[in-house]
Order: C-alpha cells, then structure tokens, then sequence
C-alpha cells in the first residue's frame, strides 16, 4: 500500500505513561452499518474505545500515519516512504516535543492520550499478525507527538515549499494552491421554513489513505456526546455534531508559510548575515532508513536551520521555512475541547486557543446561531515586502513572531440574511452582499482568497432562488449536481469550448455538439458529462503550457477533443459515453457508475483505473446533514464505502450503493436508541 503524504490535516499527541484502564469499563456499540458508538465513564475511557474500534476497521492505515511521523515509512515501504521521512527530522518536532508537551499539553487532555495510547497498544500486543513493524510499538507520546508535528507542517503547506525550493521552481504557483473541494453551508430559522436550523457537512477528501474520514460517536459521562469524523491516529473528532451545536470545516489557503533566502558571507562557510552581524547556521543531519530487496540501508541527508526556520540547500542558495505550525502543538486538544462545547460563547472561546494551522470553520447550534470564519495561524508581517514571493532573510525587521488574534479574522456571525457558505472560495463572500467580510479591512499580506469557483457560484445562485429554504430544499442543494450556467472555475478559462464552431471540425462535430449542448449535469448517466469528463482528463497535460491567465485557446482544445474522440473509439468503441460508463466508484469486487466532476458541489476527482476508466480516488466522502430542533438534533449522515477497511467485513462497502443514490442513514446521540438498534456490543478486549 502507498500514501501520499502531500496533502494534510489530522494532528496527534499521547500520554506521559501507560494508563491502567479496565476495557471492562467500555462498550463499543456497532450499529447496523458497523458504525461505533463508544460509551464509558470518562474521556480517556472513550478514546481507549476509540483507539480499539479504529484499529479493528483498518489498523493498517493508523500505522501507516505513525510510521510517517517517525522516519519509519521508509524502512517500511522503501523509497515511496523516504520523502516523508526526511520531512518529520527536517520540521524538529523532536526538539519541540521537549520543549513544549509538558508545558502545553493539559492534565485533563492528557489523560485522553494515555487511553487512546493505551487502546491502540493493546490491539497491537493482542493482534501482533496486523502490525506493520516492530519499531512502532509501543506508542510514545514522543511518537504521536511527531506524527502530529508532521501533519501541522503539512496541513501548512510547507511540505509544498520544501517540495518547491528542491525542485527551484520558487514562482508562487496559485494554481496548484487550489483545493480540490469541501463545502459548507447553514441556514438558521430567518431562512428555513420551519424555524429549524440546518448545517451541511460536506467534505471532499480522499476516499483512502491517512486523510480518509472513520465515522464515530463517542459519549461519555464527563461531557462529551458527539457523533463526526476523525483521521487516522486522531483520539478526537474532528468534524461533527453534539447535542447543542456542530462544526464542519472546508480547506482555505490564506499564507501561512513563508520561504526566506539568507545572505551568505562571502567568504565563511555556514555564515549568513542578519542586520550588522554574521550568525552560524546550525548544521543537522536526517538519519534516514531506505529498505531494497528487504535490507535496510542506513542514508543521512544534511539540512540546516536559521533563525528563519529549518533550512535547505540548493544550487540556488539557502533557503528557511518559516510557518506557525513549527511551533504549535495544541491543534487536537482543541479540537476535543470543541468536541464537549456546550454554546456559541464557549466554542469561541476554545477558537482562542489558536492551536489550528488553518480550515474554515461552519458553525450552527440549537440556539438559532450559525457562524462562518476563515479561521487559521497567520503571521502578523511587517510591511514593504513581497509575502507572496521567496523574502531576503537578512534582518531582524522582517522575522515575524506573533499570529493574528481569532477576532481579527473573517468572519459572519449570526448574518441577518440567515445564511452562510463556503466552497474553499474567498471568505469575503460568505453570505448576503450587505454582510459580508469587507476585504479592505484585512492586510493583503494575510494571503485570503479572493476568488469564486464553480461551486461557490452555484451555491450562491441555488440559495438567492428561495426565500425561505425547507428542509428538502436543503438537501436539494446539498446534492446538485450540475455546474453553473457559466463555468467559473478559479484557476483556467474554458469559454472557448462553447464558442467553437461545429461546422469547421467535421470529424469531432457530434462531440462538440454533445458538450456545447449539455445541461451542465454531471449524473452517471450523462453524455454530455461523459464527454467533458474525458476531455477534462485530456487537457490536464495542455494546462501547464498555457500562460498565465490560463485561458484555453481553440488549438488546444481540438487537440484535447481528438485525444476524446479516439479514448471513445479506442476503450469504448462508441462517441457517445456516459459519464457512468468513464467513471467508476470502486471497492473490493465492487465497480459502480459514478455521477460527478470536480468543482460542483457533489464534486469527484478521478484517476486512471483500467479499461480506459477512471475511479474516483477523492471528491464527496464524509456527509453529515443535521437539523437543530427543540427536540434535539436530528442526524443523517453517508461515507463514500463503508465503516471498515477490512475486506472480509460486511461492511467494506456496505453504504456505496446510498452514497450513489444521494441516500443516507438515520444517526443519533441518543444512548436508548443507539443499544435497542445495536448488532453488536462488546468490550475492546
């Protein structure tokens, strides 16, 4: 199995010593769907619970993730493992651990760690067959510390810039800044037609790997009742619901990272000047391991740190990374004290803690209050340099210290439209035009997105069609399917395609006709989706000679539909394919028509599979749809396979056939429902 590790979000710490629990104390409540509800006494009983309950759904991933955070992945997996090796040594977490757990971790989190430290040795001791390696256990704090480190630096896009700066490609690229998806959105009772408040969770992540979402309830008697979505390795959720408010969270991209290229003496080694006096650039060494043909081989790979930050050499020069997440360890803890937030009043306060790199943040709660912020770990720079671009790492005066205050942030709390939305678009058009961020009171050293996409765009247009919204309306946008009459993608102009005239290219006429006629839907069975879907793949390889704006030019485009037309004739012997025919969702034994296309708002990313098709690898996995009522809040909720990873599990793929149909399954917090409809309970033991 191989993960890509470029891409980010969960964070992990553990426990100051193996915590004694009595897995009597648990019981994990599998659900018709294999979903677990965790009940016990106390949090660090529940993420005992948790830790089991993950393990048995898919050990193997949660390993996976550990393994990168500790320079193991390598020894592991050989060189596909290396990469993410070198990063965990180059980011110091080691350095940090020492410096900041004791310090920063809370007593009462920590006691959390211990159990779901403590939960996920015991699977590894009483299922020795499942672990990967050897070295991994038992679980450290130091190792989930690491881990955790790993993925703050990544969820910042520094892994981006180090990527860059080895490459010398040092142009700020926004293209490839661009998040492939999320969306959510929330209607308070101005806006619904029974007074009820709404909330979309609607993430797009992968459907595999470290950053693919499990499906949880934990509840416990200390407070904490939430039904969500956690990664791989997290003791907490992520995204989700209790019984007072919810949270969802989209990938935003304001600059969080900076690059800095020092000013080496021209004589001295290892000597780079800040201000009047030259400074020595420490010198470190990644001790790296690189298994081939099973023997493991021992690589060391020198870097350096500044006062900028971690630092590499190139051709080019020195170059430091500098981003908040290097110094910020507290990201999960806030997240488990968002878990057991009881009002608007007190989740904003936990936001102060200022321990998430980044994610916007979609709130709603059963007191009639929805939010929107752009939340995330901004540096306060000074002024009079180019932050987009690599900075001259010579003077004090530019080496930022601090991050903006949560308050000082975009944000629309309880707009009087009754609304708000976010498709990984700009912040500063979040609900009604009267009331959004205004984009002249933020500095434009803060890096917010200041485009709309296709997403955005139909949202905005679905929500303005209604005065009052029911619940069905809701879940009716939730599940459009179809682009905006004019396509509005945020990084490419494709105008050209609906412009060409059919009569000049006699050969690819009926596809031209297929795509400039087309409705705009992207249901599986769709041919003018399947069309645009293929040709989409195409043009993939033409984008990066294109110049900046990128605007498709008739040339390019014929050669991207002669390039469909025979991937038609070729794989399916026919010019007209439906887009369920080209895409596929496929697990195990399963391969099933596939609706969607990147950038609407049920958005899906595909890659090659076989036989001329793609299946779908990212796009729509976690769905939480949750209505606030005086009664409580009433969940549904989907994910794109199944609650376990294991082949052998009915449910491997068990909700793939609603999740296809815009389908869900009924969830509750309540604790009688969940044990008089449960199929199995058990303790983790």
């Amino acid at each position: 199995m191989k993960f890509n590790f470029i891409i980010i979000l969960i964070f992990g710490i553990s426990f100051s010593s193996i915590s004694q629990i009595d897995p009597n104390d648990i019981e994990i409540v599998r659900d018709s769907f294999g979903v677990p509800h965790i009940y016990a006494k106390t949090d660090a009983q529940v993420a005992y619970g948790l830790a089991w309950a993950h393990a048995e759904d898919d050990f193997e991933t949660i390993q996976y993730a550990y393994l990168a955070g500790n320079g193991l992945l390598g020894h592991y997996l050989g060189k596909d493992g290396i990469g993410a090796d070198f990063l965990a040594s180059f980011i110091g977490s080691e350095e940090l651990y020492k410096k900041k757990f004791d310090s920063d971790i809370s007593p009462e989190y920590l006691r959390v760690l211990e159990g779901y430290s403590a939960g996920l040795n015991s699977y590894a001791k009483h299922n020795p067959d499942e672990v990967l390696s050897s070295k991994l256990f038992p679980v450290t704090p130091k190792k989930m510390m690491k881990y955790g480190q790993l993925q703050l630096f990544m969820s910042s896009r520094g892994d981006y810039w180090v990527s860059r700066i080895l490459n010398n490609n040092l142009d700020f690229d926004p293209i490839n800044q661009t998040p492939i998806g999320s969306n959510t959105f929330a209607f308070n009772s101005q806006k619904t037609t029974d007074g009820n408040i709404y909330l979309a969770i609607n993430t797009h992540q992968p459907l595999d790997g470290p950053v693919s979402w499990y499906e949880a309830h934990l509840c416990s008697e200390e407070g904490t009742n939430i039904l969500g979505a956690l990664f791989a390795g997290s003791p907490s959720i992520l995204i989700g619901v209790n019984e007072n408010l919810g949270w969802a969270h989209t990938v935003n991209l304001p600059d969080k990272t900076d690059v800095f290229v020092l000013e080496m003496h021209p004589e001295k080694k290892l000597k780079y000047r800040v201000d009047d006096q030259y400074l020595d650039l420490e010198v470190h060494k990644a001790k790296l391991t690189l298994k081939i043909l099973g023997i493991p081989i021992g690589i060391k790979k020198k870097y350096y740190k500044s006062v900028y930050g971690p630092t590499l050499k190139t051709d080019q020069g020195f170059f430091s990374i500098r981003t908040p997440a290097l110094f910020e360890i507290r990201a999960l803890e806030q997240w488990w004290r968002m878990n057991k937030a009881k009002n608007f009043s007190e989740f904003y306060d936990i936001l102060k803690m200022k321990a998430l790199p980044g994610y916007n943040i979609g709130y709603a709660d059963k007191n009639d209050t929805i939010f929107y912020i752009s939340n995330g770990l901004i540096p306060k720079r000074a002024a009079g340099y180019n932050w987009k671009g690599v900075v001259q790492g010579n003077t004090m005066d530019n080496l930022w210290e601090e991050t903006y205050d949560i308050e000082d942030l975009p944000q629309v709390i309880q707009p009087k439209s009754g609304y708000f939305y976010n498709a990984n678009h700009t912040p500063f058009k979040s609900t009604d035009s009267l009331e959004n961020p205004p984009s002249d009171n933020f500095s434009k050293d803060m890096g917010f997105e200041e485009y709309d996409n296709n997403r955005s765009t139909r949202l905005k247009q679905l929500i303005d069609g209604y005065d009052l919204i029911s619940y069905s309306d809701f879940k009716r946008i939730k599940y459009d399917t179809k682009f905006p009459e004019k396509f509005n993608y945020s990084f490419m102009n494709i105008d050209s395609l609906f412009l060409i005239d059919q009569d000049k290219y006699p050969n690819l006429k009926s596809i031209i006709k297929e795509i400039q006629e087309w409705d705009r839907e992207t249901h599986a069975n769709s041919y003018g989706a399947g069309a645009y879907g293929i040709l989409y793949s195409y043009l993939r390889k033409y984008y990066n000679k294109l110049q900046m704006p990128k605007i498709f030019t008739e040339e390019y485009l014929i050669e991207g539909l002669k390039e469909t037309k025979n991937h038609m004739l070729k794989y399916f012997g026919k010019t007209r394919v439906m887009l369920g025919e080209y895409q596929k969702l496929v697990r195990g034994n399963k391969e099933l028509p596939s609706f969607g296309l990147p950038d609407v708002i049920t958005a899906m990313t595909s890659r090659k599979y076989k036989e001329g098709k793609v299946r779908v690898v990212s796009g729509e996995s976690y769905i939480e749809l949750v209505k606030f009522t005086d009664s409580g809040p009433e969940i549904e909720s989907i994910i794109s396979y199944g609650s376990s990873d294991k082949k052998d599990s009915e449910h491997y793929s068990d909700q793939m056939e609603l999740y296809l149909s815009f389908k869900t399954k009924k969830m509750t917090l309540d604790k009688g429902k969940v044990y008089e409809n449960a199929k199995d309970i058990y303790s983790p033991k």
